[in-house]
């Protein structure tokens, strides 16, 4: 019987020393949480202002088009597939799925699900 208690006791803290190793969920597994602008070099001063800015959160991505509510996203590659539920202009809903593409030059390719309207994405400065 000591023998159970003691390998449920290991047991134990094998899952409880494993609960407190997994990494908890943070901006590092979404990296693109950010404020960009479009196709254009974002300006530190904020004198851009015929640009238009996305910002980006872990919940949603607020832009010219509407606020899209983030439902999930996945991560192929270097792609991130977002899928998104919007609210467009005159209160019209919308779902669909948007990627976004780190390149090395530290700007995001963007592309809705059908490639239909593509963007680079600059990040401003925080």
């Amino acid at each position: 019987m000591s023998n159970v208690v003691q390998l449920a006791g290991t047991v134990l803290t094998v899952l409880t020393l494993a609960a407190l190793a997994s990494p908890l969920p943070a901006d590092d597994d979404f990296p693109i949480v950010g404020t960009y602008t479009e196709n254009q070099v974002c300006k530190a001063d904020g004198s851009d202002p015929g640009v238009s800015r996305v910002k980006i959160t872990r919940h949603d991505i607020d832009s010219l088009f509407g606020l899209c509510t983030i439902l999930s996203k996945k991560r192929e590659g270097p792609t991130f597939v977002v899928h998104v539920e919007c609210k467009g202009p005159g209160g019209s809903q919308m779902l669909g799925d948007v990627n976004f593409t780190p390149r090395e030059d530290k700007t995001i390719d963007f592309s809705d699900q059908d490639q239909t309207y593509k963007a680079v994405l600059y990040r401003c400065p925080d």
